[in-house]
């Protein structure tokens, strides 16, 4: 039952006299939210790692590594320094598994079952479903083969199976074994049960499942469509903080979109919290795990003071739409478009600094030369460099350079190019 609830009025209810936030105190909401809004006050433990998952309710994978690989980064920003392995420990030790989430993500142990059900009902219109589908149409033979080789011998890599032939890159141009385990995998008969060296080890989902902990709630599965829906409903607004109603269903990849009139009964049910900010043109929502933060929001203390260097696979900013929004910031990941046609680089990383994304850098870890490379670092339009501001900056390159093994830092042009000087005397020092 709602605390809000029994003739009490609710805190929606109570809101509505409160004037609109302001963009910063909705910015230091969402920051809060995200654990992005000041700097760890203590050296990362290995259950920090599970909490920002759940913080996040997802973490992104993504297998570039120009510079360390996305999900690290994103750890990273929110843990400060962290030994990397302790994110394959928790998948190997069953605190964390892999799923079709956002896309392929690490979600909590406790909740895989959410996911699981989701895409036992074919709520799911990912990509990923659809290159599984054909699989299994062209080689459900040789893909049962597969699984019980699997039953049978135990967890297998992709890498366990000679390529018969070479090819490019992509889903359809992997060899027919890594096809056909991604296909079982995207369907659920299989899990990651770890990874080594960054690569999928593949195991039946009920072992994977047995050692989950907490362990698998198999009830999980019999919730209905529509609970499921309302569960990712919440969940993403209780990751973003505060959002409007249109970026809701990105986080998961909900289809369809989510609007106003979906979201009424979760606010008749105090489940989640409308408010106003000023200059949007829509509600803004909260959940209602968050109220304290919004009033802390509304009596203006909560005050951003980290400064870090994003992932492009970051969860505040891999929605072009809300950032824009929220931060004023036009982000699109270039890793993926034409070099041509780039307008700041390959792996370029947000710049966050006191609860404003200032600018960006185009980033490349040289391993064994131990250096750091920025090719590229852009300050935006209208920012004006402080000397708080480079003095923040340069010790948080410095700090993920060092991090990262490439303690070596090599900076590239600057705009403006005054930046590059400042920089530099920084890290001379």
């Amino acid at each position: 039952m709602s605390p809000f609830s029994e003739g009490r009025p609710s805190l929606s209810e109570l809101l509505v006299d409160r004037k609109a936030l302001t963009l910063s105190q909705a910015r230091a909401l969402q920051l809060a939210a995200q654990g992005l809004l000041q700097a760890p006050k203590r050296r990362a433990r290995r259950e920090d790692v599970i909490a920002a998952i759940q913080r996040m309710r997802l973490l992104q994978i993504d297998s570039i590594h120009v510079v360390a690989r996305s999900p690290y980064l994103v750890l990273y920003a929110r843990l400060g320094d962290y030994p990397q392995a302790w994110l394959e420990e928790a998948l190997e030790n069953g605190r964390i598994a892999e799923c079709w989430a956002h896309e392929a993500c690490f979600v909590t142990a406790a909740d895989i079952g959410s996911h699981r059900a989701w895409r036992a009902q074919a709520q799911s219109n990912h990509w990923a479903d659809k290159h599984a589908a054909r699989a299994r149409d062209a080689n459900l033979q040789e893909m049962h083969a597969l699984l019980e080789r699997v039953r049978t011998t135990g967890a297998v890599r992709a890498s366990d199976f000679e390529r018969a032939e070479r090819a490019a890159s992509g889903w359809w141009e992997w060899k027919p074994e890594k096809r056909w385990l991604e296909a079982w995998f995207a369907s659920g008969e299989l899990m990651v049960t770890r990874r080594e060296r960054f690569q999928r080890v593949y195991d039946l989902a009920e072992r994977v499942l047995a050692k989950l902990d907490p362990p698998f709630d198999g009830a999980l599965l019999s919730r209905s469509t529509t609970e499921l829906r309302q569960h990712f409903i919440l969940d993403s607004v209780r990751a973003l903080g505060i959002t409007q109603a249109r970026w809701i269903a990105d986080y998961f990849r909900l289809k369809p979109a989510v609007d106003d009139r979906e979201l009424a009964p979760l606010l008749a049910a105090g489940d989640l919290l409308s408010v106003q900010v000023a200059g949007w043109g829509s509600a803004a929502y909260v959940h209602r795990d968050h109220a304290a933060l919004l009033d802390s929001a509304y009596a203006g203390r909560l005050r951003a003071t980290q400064t870090a260097l994003l992932s492009p696979f970051d969860p505040l900013v891999w929605d072009r739409a809300r950032v824009r929004a929220m931060f004023d910031f036009d982000y699109t990941i270039e890793c993926y478009v034409p070099a041509a046609k780039r307008r700041y680089g390959y792996y370029v990383l947000p710049i966050l600094h006191r609860g404003r994304l200032i600018g960006r850098l185009d980033a490349k870890a040289h391993r064994a030369e131990g250096q750091f490379e920025i090719k590229a670092l852009f300050l935006e339009e209208g920012i004006a460099p402080t000397d708080r501001m480079v003095a923040e900056v340069a010790e948080a390159i410095a700090a993920m350079a060092a991090w990262h093994g490439t303690p070596e830092v090599r900076l590239g042009r600057c705009r403006p190019a005054s930046l590059a000087p400042a920089l530099r005397a920084h890290w001379r020092r």
